[in-house]
């Protein structure tokens, strides 16, 4: 399997004109130019065998923000440089006892139907049909507006990696927001 580091074709490069760029323009007027940004490409997909759903462990990883406001801190949704933390969610918790702190996407659609970004209920159904092996213990939520791919690598994909390992995952559904 590819390393973190590994992802991403010309890693350097992109933070370099990262640098030079959208941040200090933004580090500059305060203002985020979305049109000095320059969007990560790469040439190979990163991937592995694939698996056996009905067998399989399932990690579920939403973009949405989602956060349990109880017991855990929003994301810095407002942050204009993004905020790459992550949280762990129990999968079993009802939807109605989960926010999202993410102001980059409309959330009537969320709001009317929790499923749409977290379909952990239909998930659990698909369990109960043998269609997935199992759901992991937690699913992870982090905020997708965050534009430094640097410290995506560095700083929201590693606790990724460690809690599927801690949770045993076999594979993962990611919905992006």
């Amino acid at each position: 399997m590819a390393a973190v580091t590994d992802v991403f074709d010309n890693r350097e490069a992109w933070a370099a004109h990262f640098a030079a760029g959208w941040l200090a323009y933004y580090q500059q007027t305060g203002e985020t130019k979305w049109d000095l940004y320059e969007h990560p490409r790469n040439r190979t997909a990163v991937g592995r065998a694939g698996i056996t759903l009905s067998q399989s462990r399932l990690l579920f990883i939403s973009s949405a923000g989602a956060y349990l406001p109880d017991q855990q801190p929003p994301y810095d949704a407002p942050n204009p440089l993004g905020d790459y933390d992550i949280r762990l969610i129990p999968s079993s918790t009802p939807l109605d006892q989960i926010a999202y702190a993410h102001t980059h996407y409309d959330h009537a659609a969320v709001d009317a139907d929790p499923q749409v970004l977290m379909p952990l209920r239909h998930l659990e159904a698909l369990v109960r049909e043998k269609k997935i092996g199992a759901l992991t213990e937690n699913m992870i939520s982090f905020m997708g507006y965050q534009p430094d791919v640097i410290r995506v690598l560095d700083e929201t994909i590693p606790p990724i990696l460690r809690a599927a390992k801690e949770q045993q995952a076999d594979a993962a559904l990611l919905v992006p927001s």
